[in-house]
């Protein structure tokens, strides 16, 4: 009957987070970053507050008071008669700048933009179904599009033949995952897991050309518009193992492993072109419209991890390597030859973090029982532009807030520094281009509460005589 009851919880709560999250998803930007036009847009970091307070770290993490949504082995974790909580929230603050080059290559200014943004990160609970058995249900963003850019063509010879061209870009969508992860212990030390993931989103690009002040015409104003729309739905597998080498009551030492299969995001494309050569009249009809799927790949992925934890701290590495250029070999997007073109290409990842708690059971000095933390990634974007990679560091800094003198809740805070950036300039059509480098500051703030037939009574009704 108690096993019963935990599906029940467990189909009730999807039904409840699936449309919270479809309005978290359509109400707002995740991103505001020039690199998510293209393809899938800007990957997100997965994982807890927690988690991403120490640099991203977890594949190889067991806690029975946070949720391991880096690693399906880990849902084996959950207690017996447990249930937890994890939800969590974004606000990021962009700071973008471009180089802009002469005609003789010389660095004349740098075009800078500023963006905020707050969002909802991540739903997850996590309960155990059976003995050794444990079940994780996990909502979290996988990628975003955001970004808004206005250019001005400034050659004088375009000028003195059809006036001024502008150019502006526009896009927004989000894609989003669902996981549902199993992970069962056949020994003490061992447990294996693994995930159905699902994606689906909607993401719009648009792009146009206004030409006004038309030398030829007396004056009459042109435009074009295209706009693309993209759907995505799709499933995907992830396997994971985790294993403790080390196992007592003073310390854990953990070694963890994940792999996901690749497999096809196929976004259904609809495409179309719009014209209007008159000041009233606005697009009145396309000029082409195409309806496509994109042969768009997510990729084979590998992790490894170590997590070591004692009674006071805590630190772990992870390292990543996800196969974008292996599954998108034929798969390119930009225009080649003469204007800048955007390929894939296989991206590696290393994470590190640290975390110390003076005592965790200190009634007296509520600072004794705060945990603080820190980390740090490194890596490159899954994207090139005109054969050019683009670096990532992310530096973190976090807190862990408990709730209770002797329960596992927790309310928990992390600050993010990251920078997204290119070693140089491209030459686009043997003129000079500046790629922009992207600086963000994010503050995260998450909730993950436990509850035990011995710890934190979040879920429980409470009984009167």
């Amino acid at each position: 009957m108690q096993r019963l009851d935990r599906v029940i919880v467990l189909f009730l709560a999807v039904a409840v987070m699936l449309p919270i999250a479809a309005f978290a998803q359509s109400s707002s930007i995740n991103a505001y970053s020039p690199y998510s036009m293209f393809g899938a847009g800007e990957l997100l970091t997965p994982g807890s507050v927690m988690q991403r307070s120490m640099g991203g770290v977890g594949i190889a993490e067991r806690n029975i008071g946070h949720i391991n949504m880096l690693n399906p082995a880990g849902s084996r974790v959950a207690p017996s008669k447990s249930f937890l909580f994890d939800m969590s929230f974004d606000g990021t603050h962009f700071r973008n700048n471009q180089p802009k080059y002469d005609a003789s290559g010389v660095m004349t200014h740098k075009a800078k933009t500023v963006y905020n943004t707050v969002n909802i990160h991540n739903f997850a609970i996590a309960f155990p179904l059976a003995k050794n058995l444990g079940a994780t249900f996990s909502l979290v963003p996988y990628s975003s599009v955001g970004y808004k850019m206005r250019t001005e063509d400034q050659q004088p010879a375009n000028w003195a033949d059809i006036g001024r061209v502008l150019y502006s870009h526009d896009g927004d969508g989000d894609i989003s995952e669902v996981k549902l992860s199993l992970g069962w212990a056949p020994w003490r030390n061992f447990s294996i897991g693994v995930a159905a993931k699902y994606y689906w989103g909607n993401i719009e690009r648009s792009y146009t050309t206004k030409v006004s002040d038309m030398v030829t015409g007396s004056g009459v104003y042109s435009s074009t518009k295209g706009l693309d729309r993209y759907a995505v739905s799709n499933f995907k597998f992830q396997a994971g193992v985790q294993w403790n080498i080390i196992y007592n009551e003073s310390r854990i030492l953990t070694l963890g492993a994940t792999y996901d299969l690749g497999g096809r995001l196929n976004p259904r494309r609809e495409s179309y072109v719009y014209t209007d050569n008159t000041v009233n009249q606005i697009y009145p009809s396309p000029l082409r419209d195409k309806i496509d799927r994109l042969d768009l790949r997510v990729p084979h992925q590998v992790g490894a991890g170590i997590y070591y934890k004692d009674r006071t701290m805590a630190w772990g590495v992870d390292y990543n390597y996800a196969m974008w250029g292996d599954d998108n070999t034929d798969y390119t997007e930009g225009v080649a030859n003469d204007v800048l073109a955007v390929a894939y290409t296989n991206t590696h990842t290393i994470k590190a973090g640290f975390e110390y708690t003076p005592r965790s059971n200190d009634v007296r000095n509520y600072l004794n029982r705060m945990s603080y933390r820190a980390g740090i990634r490194l890596g490159n974007y899954y994207q090139t532009f005109a054969g050019e990679r683009i670096g990532q560091l992310a530096v973190t800094l976090g807190l862990g807030l408990p709730v209770k003198v002797w329960g596992a809740s927790s309310v928990n805070i992390a600050f993010e520094y990251g920078r997204q950036a290119a070693p140089k300039a491209v030459n686009v059509a043997g003129a000079k281009i500046g790629l922009v480098t992207q600086n963000y500051y994010k503050l995260s703030v998450g909730f993950s509460l436990f509850s035990a037939d011995t710890s934190d009574y979040w879920f429980v009704r409470q009984k009167y005589d």
